[in-house]
């Protein structure tokens, strides 16, 4: 690629109806797209995301590739995150590491984003497509922060709106529109020539550092916010809370981070799988005092059959917890928690 400091880099986080709109969106770029760009695109840590490569190919005229370690970059090529790993960007390369999921995802969207606004400053055109919560937002704040152009697809244009519309509301869209017409402005853009940047801001160059070198330290979190009394939902460790506008986040020195609604996904989830197991232990209690009674004598039994009948009770309540939590786990299925 063009190695002069005035190159552009186009990086772009999509989740939910991806697929149909990363297709309608690189069949606009030309051949001679003058810059690279980098997908997140979210997916479970078991599929391969060779079925996206494929269909980005065939889609349009540039070359898709999955990304890997330290490979360099080129002008007109695509950039692909792999499976259950974050893709961030160094000054002419790539890199790929294991750290912990943030929002619930690896790949994630906001660790490209922070990446690429300290690498690139003022040179990064960041885009956000369809998709549920609000991965993509502290990221773009990074973008624009560190002077970059921050573009939302028209949550009207969206199959699932909640990821512009979350950009759009704590950040400020430079553009907003629908994909359709998102080719010309995009060429438009990456043909620019700017001066380089500045240092990217003190916050921003910690939380990328914290995924590029896999895993967080006390220090670090200490200076992005204030501890709190809350857990983390994947590791259990001591969460900071950091406010960025009206967004709030929160990180655990191993590494893990979440919006505060990614949060709440993610507790859901922790207080379900708790619920079912829970749900599983009343109910072989219950069995067993059943069991139990049919082999006492009538006096014990009675006390027996009082304890299954109370063990009931606690299966009922637990069963309606359980529906409960159903109604509100209408969120979008990130994988499983890191380990």
């Amino acid at each position: 690629m063009n190695k002069s400091p005035q190159s552009m880099l186009v990086v772009i986080g999509a989740s939910a109806g991806g697929m149909a709109a990363l297709k309608e969106l690189v069949a606009q770029f030309p051949e001679d797209f003058p810059a690279p760009i980098f997908i997140v695109n979210h997916m479970s840590a078991h599929t391969s995301g060779d079925a996206l490569v494929r269909v980005l190919n065939e889609s349009g005229s540039l070359t898709c590739v999955h990304a890997q370690d330290q490979q360099a970059f080129e002008s007109g090529h695509i950039y692909l995150a792999p499976s259950d790993q974050h893709m961030l960007i160094g000054k002419d390369k790539i890199l790929i590491t294991k750290g912990a999921r943030e929002n619930r995802s690896r790949p994630a969207i906001d660790p490209l984003f922070r990446s690429a606004a300290v690498a690139y400053g003022n040179r990064v055109i960041g885009i956000i497509l369809t998709g549920y919560l609000d991965d993509g937002t502290s990221g773009m704040m990074a973008i624009k922060r560190c002077g970059g152009v921050c573009i939302a697809q028209d949550p009207e244009d969206a199959s699932y709106p909640d990821m512009p519309r979350s950009v759009i509301a704590n950040v400020g869209a430079d553009y907003c529109l629908p994909i359709a017409g998102m080719g010309e402005l995009l060429s438009d853009l990456a043909s620019r020539v700017l001066p380089e940047s500045g240092p990217a801001p003190d916050d921003i160059v910690i939380e990328a550092e914290i995924a590029q070198r896999v895993l967080s330290d006390l220090p670090s979190v200490e200076a992005l916010g204030d501890q709190v009394p809350y857990n983390c939902p994947d590791c259990g460790g001591v969460l900071w809370q950091m406010k960025e506008g009206k967004l709030l986040r929160y990180r655990c020195h191993t590494g893990h981070a979440f919006t505060s609604s990614a949060l709440i996904a993610q507790q859901t989830v922790k207080i379900e799988e708790t619920l079912w197991v829970a749900l599983r232990m009343f109910e072989e209690r219950q069995n067993l005092l059943v069991t139990m009674s049919k082999n006492e004598s009538q006096t014990s039994t009675s006390s027996i059959s009082q304890r299954a009948k109370d063990s009931k009770v606690h299966i009922d309540r637990i069963r309606a917890m359980l529906k409960s939590t159903e109604k509100d786990s209408h969120v979008e299925d990130a994988g499983p928690p890191a380990s």
